[in-house]
């Protein structure tokens, strides 16, 4: 048995594309969307109706679920995402997916996929952990939340996604797995980023691969409908995250709300000018495809 699971897409239909590509040529026999599909870039709805004809499994991601709370007008989202001219980007998101009719799928997206053969270590797969989709399995996690969350949700191998960052970890008899990013990788690689694993002898053995695709393409896609002129700031933190395979919106809105700033152009200058070294310039990334399977942390 193999399967393909593959998250953080964020809208970037060049980068799914060549995802897809790649796993068919590994023969997968399950692919398993693990949220995110939509928000950053701008072909969210294309992403949706590609996923659904392929017939691919889903989990809710919290982007899927920020669209689906703004087309819906949910009260219970913070005003700022409603009505704050730095977050507009999202609601152009949202319009697409509304005037797309593509929504209904991350409506009905379950928080977990349970993958459970005879005879086979036990997995459960989520955007975050089973308890949050906002929970990532990242390298800060503790040894502590993970048995927490283990405790919570039995399974012999957990996989996640969200953090945008590839990972491998064992703690104890437990085997945490992210699969990093299709869309919008943060390891400074910017090639479309995806887990493959594999059933053999009893046993799951995971391959992340790193596929290469057109990113200009990617950045062009930026350019339609008027997207990058109307979501502002927002549109071109999300192009360059793109571009760059780094980090940008989270480390500036940490900073802008520790300092109680206002996002927008000048605090955006400002956190440029105070932190350069997250600004060097990109080391070009291989323009092939390959497999990696990183030690354990």
């Amino acid at each position: 048995m193999r399967i393909a699971i593959l998250a953080d897409i964020h809208g970037n239909l060049p980068a799914l594309e060549a995802v897809l590509e790649d796993a068919a040529r590994h023969h997968v026999d399950r692919a398993i969307v693990n949220g995110d599909l939509v928000n950053r870039c701008p072909d969210g709805a294309a992403v949706v109706r590609r996923v659904t004809e392929l017939g691919a499994e889903l989990t809710l991601g919290n982007h899927d679920d920020l669209v689906r709370s703004l087309a819906d007008g949910d009260g219970a989202l913070p005003g700022a995402f409603r009505h704050d001219p730095f977050w507009e980007a999202n609601r152009w998101c949202a319009r697409e997916l509304t005037q797309a009719e593509a929504l209904e799928p991350l409506r009905t997206a379950p928080l977990t996929v349970r993958i459970a053969p005879p005879g086979a270590p036990s997995v459960l797969v989520s955007h975050g952990s089973p308890r949050h989709y906002r929970e990532g399995y990242g390298r800060y996690l503790s040894d502590a939340v993970v048995s927490e969350i283990h405790e919570m949700h039995p399974a012999d191998v957990l996989i996640g996604s969200h953090t945008h960052e590839p990972m491998l970890r064992r703690w104890g008899r437990v085997t945490l797995m992210n699969t990093g990013a299709v869309g919008v990788p943060f390891n400074r690689d910017g090639r479309a980023q995806y887990l493959l694993l594999e059933l053999a002898d009893g046993c799951w053995r995971p391959t992340f691969r790193r596929g290469a695709y057109d990113v200009e393409a990617a950045l062009a896609r930026f350019e339609r409908d008027d997207y990058l002129r109307a979501g502002g700031l927002l549109a071109r933190l999300f192009r360059d995250e793109v571009r760059d395979a780094r980090s940008y919106l989270v480390p500036y809105q940490m900073w802008a709300s520790e300092r109680g700033e206002a996002l927008g152009d000048g605090s955006w200058r400002r956190f440029q000018a105070l932190h350069p070294e997250r600004f060097t310039p990109v080391v070009p990334w291989p323009s092939e495809s390959s497999s990696v399977v990183p030690p354990p942390e």
